[in-house]
């Protein structure tokens, strides 16, 4: 009986891709990491250091030294941009697709038709020479305004009107039409559904969506469903791990955005403190598992570009780290990465397009440098391979360079 954890600390990268140059200036001199370690020279994160940090990183930032007996190494991002959700789906074995960008512009008359056809209400709203689509009385379809602009649609939905279960049908039709990175289908309970349309804005005469936040969508029963271009369920870890009926454990926002429905998920959750304590005690449960979670307050610091709040969520994963490790039985393998940046120090409030750390520790296993991998995918391989189940799509197994040669 044993268990694979992998515990994803959202958003701390180890120094920019190399292709940022070209695809994604505004991160040149990313490093999440470093910057975090030196805006606290004194600062000591025992666990990680032990873990391999410093190896990862490459260099000394701070007063943490690499430690000769970890097994690290790093990772490059395959998927386009730095993401949660496609970052997660590539650990969980999915060979990323190139989406495309463009505005919702550029498809509505494709989405308008789609809809129309499986009898739908749409009326098209406008604002200037833009329009979005409102279905059905109480949905709206356009940009996603947050996120990197034309790589996102949004369906903003009232759910005292339409049930979540129409909102995702509305989202699977829309997905089904488009090529960009992902589709997010999601309402709250709004009172008034004016509230929405209230909120609508445009971007750079370009961009159309409702600002998400402003329609009061969060405050009350939210729901939300992420789709993604070219994610193939099937074929990811959580599935492969079920035909030889390993349970998957989701906790965390990756609960939120990877399918598991044979596992437990533990959705909605965002408390640091809640994630690890719920991971402790699936540790410590009896029989196998593949147990996943994710960190997500380091990625909320690092949009609010706060340093001091990042480090103090760090500092919390630490602690509940070694308390994880003290627990493992000798045939257990923690696994503890990111799936991207998001450098508070950059001078923007998005993510950054960043390496990843691969940090690995089973009892008996030390002093292997794991090098740079290809592809979070890389991972997924490797949980797939230690419970001798189906590989995932896409990933080489490390597994081979923890064993005794």
């Amino acid at each position: 009986m044993s268990k694979f954890i992998v515990i994803v600390i959202d958003s701390f990268g180890v120094g920019a891709m190399p292709d940022v140059a070209e695809v994604r200036p505004q991160d040149i001199g990313a490093n999440t990491c470093q910057h975090l370690l030196q805006s606290q020279p004194e600062l000591r994160l025992a666990t990680l250091e032990k873990l391999g940090l410093i190896n990862a990183l490459g260099f000394s930032a701070n007063v943490m030294q690499a430690n000769p007996q970890a097994v690290a190494g790093r990772a490059l991002l395959q998927h386009e941009g730095g993401d949660t959700f496609m970052g997660h789906q590539e650990i969980m074995g999915t060979l990323p697709l190139p989406p495309l960008r463009m505005p919702f512009s550029a498809v509505i008359d494709r989405v308008e038709q789609a809809l129309l056809a499986e009898k739908h209400q749409v009326e098209r709203i406008a604002i200037g020479s833009l329009s979005y689509l409102w279905v059905d009385g109480a949905a709206a379809i356009g940009d996603n305004l947050e996120a990197d602009l034309g790589q996102v649609y949004n369906i903003s939905a009232n759910l005292a009107v339409l049930t979540f279960e129409q909102v995702q049908a509305i989202g699977h039709i829309v997905r089904r039409c488009v090529k960009v990175g992902r589709v997010i289908a999601f309402g709250g309970l709004l009172e008034n559904t004016q509230a929405i349309q209230a909120a609508a804005e445009t971007r750079q005469q370009t961009y159309i969506g409702i600002n998400a936040p402003k329609s009061g969508a969060y405050n009350r029963g939210f729901q939300v469903v992420h789709l993604g271009y070219g994610v193939d369920q099937s074929v990811q870890v959580p599935e492969q791990l079920h035909q030889v009926n390993i349970p998957t454990v989701l906790i965390g926002k990756v609960a939120d955005i990877v399918a598991n429905p044979h596992g437990i998920s533990y959705e909605k959750l965002v408390d640091s403190q809640q994630i690890m304590d719920l991971t402790l005690q699936h540790v410590r449960q009896p029989g196998s598992a593949f147990i996943c979670s994710n960190i997500q307050e380091t990625d909320l610091a690092g949009h609010a570009q706060n340093p001091e709040r990042y480090i103090d969520c760090l500092k919390l994963v630490d602690r509940n780290l070694a308390s994880i490790i003290d627990s493992m039985s000798a045939e257990d393998c923690l696994v503890v990465m990111a799936d991207h940046g998001n450098d508070p120090t950059i001078g923007h409030s998005k993510h950054t397009r960043e390496q990843v750390p691969i940090l690995v520790y089973q009892q008996g296993v030390k002093s292997i440098a794991l090098g740079t991998r290809q592809t979070l995918a890389d991972v997924g391989a490797s949980v797939c391979e230690f419970f001798t189940a189906p590989a995932p799509q896409h990933g080489q197994s490390f597994l081979s360079l923890l064993r005794p040669r």
